[in-house]
């Protein structure tokens, strides 16, 4: 099993900028997909960013240029670094894993980030 926890989410105004961090703990070793999602209160869960294990990246149409996914391998963390936040990117966020055992895929408890002024 593969254990998820996100941190990093908070109140932030217009235009600011945020850093979400997601440590994997576990069979970490069979991980080869993370992703981060966020679900914003009456809509349904959508892709922010994700990343394989051969570094390809992926990213929603709404934070292509402001958002940035990275990881850390030898922390098994990974990263969001969002920028140029909007009142429309407030929702939980959620960190996802998918490993290598049968497609399994795990989900953080989501940190909520909030846009405001």
């Amino acid at each position: 099993q593969v254990q998820l926890v996100e941190s990093g989410g908070g109140l932030v105004q217009p235009g600011g900028s945020l850093r979400l961090s997601c440590a994997a703990s576990g069979r970490t070793f069979t991980i080869y997909y993370m992703g981060w999602y966020r679900q914003a209160p009456g809509k349904e869960r959508e892709l922010v960013a994700s990343v394989n294990s051969d570094d390809i990246t992926n990213y929603g149409d709404s934070v292509m240029g402001r958002f940035t996914i990275s990881k850390d391998n030898a922390k098994d963390t990974l990263f969001l670094q969002m920028n140029i936040l909007k009142p429309e990117d407030t929702a939980v966020y959620y960190c996802k894993a998918v490993t290598r055992e049968g497609g399994m895929a795990y989900w953080g408890q989501g940190t909520w980030v909030t846009v405001s002024s």
